[in-house]
């Protein structure tokens, strides 16, 4: 069974199948997943954050979601996971899954910025679980 809704606005390559994975071992809610430009996600980040600048994933969970409704969207500029990807030396796939489980974990209502570090321990768990290099929360941590 699909979960993810996808909406691929890019060329970037999209292997739904690990996304779906990941995806299921968190929850059985729909997501809607749009993979867009920077541009795109810029002007989200400044309509809903205020925030006049590009950024990596948004996470827009469905409020006051009941039984049989999804869960909500994950926004991803496929920009930032390419740049990314070449920085770090992973691949496209990796940085996208990354991405992925730090916006799922948002709509699941974990906030890294007043959680204590609960988030941080999830997504690392999730990481490993996966196979996956660190994500951005677990590089800065251990820097």
């Amino acid at each position: 069974m699909n979960i993810i809704d996808l909406d691929n606005q890019t060329a970037l390559h999209i292997d739904l199948n690990a996304l779906e994975k990941i995806a299921q071992s968190l929850t059985d809610k729909e997501i809607e997943l749009i993979v867009t430009e920077n541009n795109t996600i810029a002007a989200l980040n400044q309509e809903y954050r205020s925030k006049d600048t590009a950024t990596d994933v948004l996470s827009f969970p469905m409020e006051n979601a009941v039984a049989n409704m999804p869960l909500g969207s994950i926004v991803i500029s496929a920009d930032f996971v390419q740049e990314k990807a070449k920085e770090l030396g992973h691949d496209e796939r990796d940085e996208l899954s990354l991405l992925f489980i730090h916006g799922l974990l948002h709509l699941l209502g974990h906030d890294h910025e007043t959680d204590n570090g609960e988030m941080r321990l999830k997504e690392k768990e999730m990481i490993e679980k996966f196979g996956l290099p660190s994500s951005l929360i677990v590089r800065t941590e251990e820097l």
